[in-house]
């Protein structure tokens, strides 16, 4: 894991982490085969900040259906949706620059969900 600062030439082909360094900056992994520790690692936070934010979601909806709800409460919901939303926008911006380097790479992906080479 590193951190690379952005701008860097070879950030494109770095995978963004659902963590930052102990200083809040963003960590990459360098590319590989997918199965390392820490890559599978980072597929099952990933999973887990969208399932969490659909959760979440969802209680969102319950919560506010018809209900009187106080200033503090609105506020805490608030806040956890912003967390929430923080987290599956890394997880796309995470997903997409793999898939921009999959697509540089001459495979891409039909919309049957099958691949293909260029």
């Amino acid at each position: 894991m590193t951190a690379t600062p952005p701008g860097s030439p070879s950030r494109a082909a770095l995978r963004l982490l659902p963590w930052s360094s102990p200083d809040g900056k963003p960590c990459y992994l360098a590319p590989g085969d997918g199965y390392s520790p820490p890559s599978r690692r980072a597929d099952e936070l990933e999973a887990l900040h969208l399932t969490m934010g659909a959760q979440l979601l969802a209680h969102a909806h319950a919560f506010l259906d018809g209900r009187k709800v106080s200033a503090e409460e609105i506020r805490y919901l608030a806040n956890r949706l912003t967390e929430a939303l923080r987290d599956a926008l890394r997880v796309a911006e995470s997903r997409g620059g793999r898939l921009r380097v999959y697509e540089e790479d001459g495979c891409a992906e039909q919309d049957d969900g099958s691949t293909h080479t260029t």
